[in-house]
């Protein structure tokens, strides 16, 4: 055992600086990571066409399921650490690093050829119309093979992150972002490959970032990792999977949120004057758009884990307070300003996509409406997005995990369903922010009541 609350920064350093060291090369990851679906679709909308647009929204829920993976095993590895390490058993925290590497390549391998094999069915499940599907197919049998990289890349990253080295995540996502933007022109628009070309440049890129990030096995600082560590028992590997849960279930819960979004709009689309694919390629712009906002969101929370996990396990409560309310401050600057940006010039932003001339411009008119009206509680959503993943940082995961889901499976989904019944493609629109104000209030009684819990034992302490 050590004092780890005199010798790790975690515990003592300002939590200004700490959030700045940690949350800073975080977000920049997390940008980096969501530009390799925004540059798949501003080279794919201008070299293919928006078709292509709609095929790599319809593969969208592989990519959500894929992240949901891997930020239960990242996360909830990152975390375990960050509490082993608060209460300085260090054997304990090399066992948790250990079982996590494990779990990354295996679950990397599975989902890989679980996808191979049931591609098709899976893409008609995610709302693929009969336009769109020989696109989706082509693409997303090539990033597949890439899964794997994906989950050792990202969950690496977060373990190097909880061991004091952001900016080597953070550089370990810049890698496969640059080679990606580089490559994606040279196949799509030079070697002529289309589709195929974006998914290739995606996975080569994948796969450079994950060498660079499997290498940090031997730069850890705060243990030493043996062969011994590497094994993953069944007790090992739940612990894990409870602590990420409340990251992971948030993916999955956008997964559901996808299909049933893509099935609605397909469907109700065919009864309005945009038919069915445009529907369904306009809203994958917009949400790849929005997924940029939301990458730094999670990048904050991130930065933010390894803190609160630290000082919580050391029972500094005032610096835990500190540290969250800090992360509200810097998220509330980031999509209040992003709020403002959608509202005013949506179309400026959509117009990167692809131009709004011709027989795309009730594609774009469509996408307008839809980025204005679906993003209309922005600040709200990265508020519940921080004030869930709390939870999970302070070893509360189930909590956690409920909160996560309150958004997007109690309360979207169902809106999105009775709202699109009574008023069409308008009211699917319309459902997200009725969600956004209903998760918020939820989520704010329970912040309210863990602040007032943390009050509490610090006065009985002081008696």
């Amino acid at each position: 055992m050590t004092d780890n609350k005199t010798t790790n920064p975690l515990g003592y350093e300002s939590i200004s600086s700490l959030l700045t060291k940690f949350a800073v090369p975080s977000v920049v990851a997390m940008l980096v990571s969501s530009l390799y679906n925004v540059i798949d679709q501003v080279f794919i909308g201008r070299g293919v066409s928006y078709l292509g647009n709609g095929a790599t929204n319809a593969a969208f829920p592989l990519t959500t399921i894929c992240m949901a993976i891997t930020l239960t095993i990242g996360i909830g590895t990152a975390s375990r650490y960050s509490l082993y390490l608060g209460k300085g058993e260090d054997e304990e925290a090399a066992k948790t690093i250990g079982c996590g590497i494990c779990m990354m390549a295996g679950a990397g391998v599975l989902l890989a050829v679980f996808t191979e094999i049931f591609l098709v069915p899976m893409l008609t499940a995610f709302g693929a119309t009969a336009e769109v599907m020989p696109y989706a197919v082509e693409y997303t049998r090539i990033t597949a093979i890439g899964m794997p990289f994906i989950v050792i890349m990202s969950g690496m990253s977060n373990i190097a992150r909880a061991d004091g080295s952001p900016r080597y995540s953070m550089i370990t996502m810049i890698i496969g972002a640059v080679i990606n933007t580089v490559l994606d022109p040279l196949f799509i628009f030079v070697f002529h490959w289309g589709m195929a070309g974006a998914a290739w440049a995606t996975i080569i890129g994948q796969a450079v970032s994950c060498t660079y990030a499997f290498l940090y096995i031997r730069k850890m600082k705060r243990c030493t990792l043996r062969r011994q560590h590497f094994r993953a028992p069944l007790h090992q590997m739940w612990s894990t999977a409870v602590m990420g849960m409340s990251n992971g279930l948030t993916q999955v819960a956008l997964t559901l949120v996808q299909i049933v979004l893509n099935r609605s709009l397909v469907k109700y689309g065919e009864l309005s004057v945009y038919g069915s694919s445009i529907p369904l390629s306009a809203s994958g712009i917009v949400m790849k758009v929005n997924s940029i906002v939301l990458a730094i969101i999670i990048g904050i929370l991130q930065g933010m884990q390894p803190i609160v996990g630290f000082n919580y396990g050391a029972k500094q409560y005032d610096r835990v307070k500190a540290v969250y309310r800090l992360a509200i401050k810097c998220e509330l600057a980031v999509t209040v300003t992003a709020f403002a940006v959608f509202q005013i010039f949506p179309r400026q932003v959509l117009s990167i996509f692809g131009s709004a001339e011709g027989e795309q411009k009730l594609y774009f008119d469509f996408a307008v409406k839809f980025m204005r009206t679906y993003l209309l509680l922005l600040p709200l959503t990265g508020i519940q997005m921080i004030s869930s993943n709390f939870f999970a940082a302070i070893g509360k995961p189930i909590k956690g995990a409920v909160l996560s889901l309150t958004r997007q499976v109690l309360f979207l989904i169902p809106l999105v369903v009775a709202f699109a019944y009574f008023f069409g493609i308008n009211g699917i629109m319309a459902a997200a922010p009725v969600s956004d104000l209903t998760a918020f209030i939820v989520v704010m009684f329970f912040i309210v009541h863990e602040m007032r819990s943390m009050d509490k034992e610090v006065k009985e302490v002081k008696v």
